[in-house]
């Protein structure tokens, strides 16, 4: 049974009342604490979240092209934006973790976080179908959509154009090290273009790790 923390929660900052609170407390338990975790509710609510932010670029920029609203989507839907929202509500405060997990911050974390949200999103779609869904997703993310005055081309794409602009190789990504705990590892990689600079960047996945050196040495190269 949803307690009564999680169940004050769920009715302010989502403003729905469960059909299934089972739903719900497994949306918000980690695998590292007793009990079904949010894992499977992650990949629904992934999918559920792709759609709706879909939807909601299409009807925004008409006139935009395919690459342009990729852009776009692939922002809004990264795990740091998951994230960020996740904390703005509140959530670090309800997510269930083991207390090794806890200890180490996984609450705050852009991976754990991020995959409430998804969970969260994924249990609303089950209880209360596409249209309740689509309504959380809208009301969080509006602001975020509001904010991109242009699409925004992602940082490796972008170094990528400036190394093809200057005549010289593909920027070089390397791992330089994987650190923290298993459920809240921490990548570390290093971008090089020859005779132009390096730099490195970190992230909760490797993918992650270089979008971030690629905006370090883009900044450096300004």
């Amino acid at each position: 049974m949803v307690n009564a923390e999680l169940k004050a929660f769920i009715a302010s900052e989502i403003g729905h009342t469960p059909a299934d609170p089972r739903l719900f407390e497994a949306a918000f338990t980690h695998s590292s604490a007793t009990g079904s975790s949010y894992e499977r509710l992650e990949f629904l609510g992934d999918r559920v979240l792709g759609v709706c932010i879909a939807r909601l670029l299409y009807e925004r920029y008409p006139n935009e092209a395919e690459g342009q609203l990729s852009h776009r989507f692939n922002q809004l839907v990264a795990r740091e934006t998951c994230g960020e929202i996740g904390r703005e509500l509140g959530l670090p405060a309800v997510i269930r973790l083991g207390k090794q997990a806890r200890d180490d911050g996984a609450n705050w974390s852009d991976n754990v976080v991020g995959d409430v949200v998804e969970a969260l999103i994924g249990a609303l779609f089950v209880d209360a179908g596409l249209d309740r869904a689509e309504a959380l997703v809208r009301r969080l993310w509006q602001p975020l959509v509001d904010e991109q005055r242009k699409a925004p081309k992602h940082p490796k794409s972008a170094l990528q154009e400036l190394a093809a602009a200057k005549a010289l190789k593909n920027p070089n990504y390397e791992l330089v090290r994987r650190s923290g705990a298993q459920h809240q590892p921490r990548f570390t990689v290093k971008v090089t273009i020859a005779t132009l600079g390096e730099a490195e960047g970190e992230g909760s996945s490797k993918q992650e790790a270089e979008t971030a050196a690629a905006e370090a040495l883009l900044e450096k190269l300004q």
